[in-house]
């Protein structure tokens, strides 16, 4: 293996690893000595700090690590800082429309409406700022109640939960067969 190859071997295992990486491990996968390995290892590292590249190469305990290069850290805050946008799963949907209609409500109580575990869309919507614990559960255990936020109204552009739309008896007739079909499906596999 040439110099060339190796180099580009080795940037393959620092950035795919992530962590640390020993060159004995690396020498050991490319099948070369670790001399060598330790060589090129100490070449890209002046190579990335003679160009100015937005990585660098950190020793760590006798072990390498791409790491991100000091001069860059004002731009990782600036991206860091943007907010992140929201992406609504139908799960999640399904959980907020849940919250909204039926607050304040526990996460035991929306597993039940739902037949499925809920802690991750609760947590997601926790996250995006959507949902929030209101409170708890005179119960045991004291379970926490969740409610919806401010930014879910400003979100879904309404003023109060009394402008969410109501459903009318016939469709909640439909939803409650459409639920009972499910179920005995459900039995019978």
């Amino acid at each position: 293996m040439d110099d060339k190859e190796l180099e580009s071997v080795i940037e393959g295992i620092l950035f795919a690893m992530g962590d640390s990486v020993e060159p004995e491990k690396i020498a050991a996968a490319a099948e070369v000595s670790t001399e060598d390995v330790v060589r090129i290892l100490d070449g890209l590292s002046a190579k990335y700090e003679a160009e100015g590249r937005g990585i660098r190469l950190t020793r760590l305990d006798g072990a390498y690590q791409m790491c991100t290069s000091p001069d860059i850290y004002e731009y990782l805050i600036r991206i860091a800082k943007q907010p992140k946008k929201a992406v609504l799963t139908e799960t999640l949907l399904e959980t907020l429309s849940i919250v909204a209609y039926k607050q304040p409500v526990t996460k035991a109580e929306i597993e039940k409406i739902r037949g499925v575990s809920s802690d991750h869309a609760v947590n997601k919507l926790v996250e995006y700022q959507l949902v929030e614990e209101v409170g708890r559960m005179d119960a045991p255990g004291r379970p926490m109640l969740f409610g919806t936020t401010e930014q879910f109204l400003r979100s879904f552009g309404v003023t109060s939960l009394e402008e969410l739309p109501t459903l009318s008896p016939v469709v909640i007739e439909e939803f409650k067969h459409e639920a009972e079909e499910e179920a005995k499906i459900t039995m019978e596999v």
